[in-house]
């Protein structure tokens, strides 16, 4: 009995369904791994990767812009 774990990770749901079809086929146990990441954190970091998409950023150009944008004072 061949003991190996063996760690796929698939594109997108699609490749996700055709690997546990397969793997059922071949009656190969199959188990989910938990994410060590907080779900609230995963879905907000999702939701910024879609705004970057969607051009929904703000461009900060220099140090000063930087420093206005976080309602600093510039002392330079």
């Amino acid at each position: 009995m061949c003991m190996d774990s063996i760690i796929i990770t698939p594109k997108d749901k699609k490749q996700a369904g055709t690997v546990k079809k397969i793997l059922k086929a071949l009656d190969v146990p199959l188990r989910k791994a938990d994410s060590p990441y907080n779900p609230k954190f995963v879905e907000k970091i999702m939701q910024s990767e879609q705004e970057i998409k969607e051009g929904k950023v703000t461009r900060i150009g220099s140090e000063k812009g930087l420093a206005e944008f976080l309602g600093m004072k510039n002392e330079a």
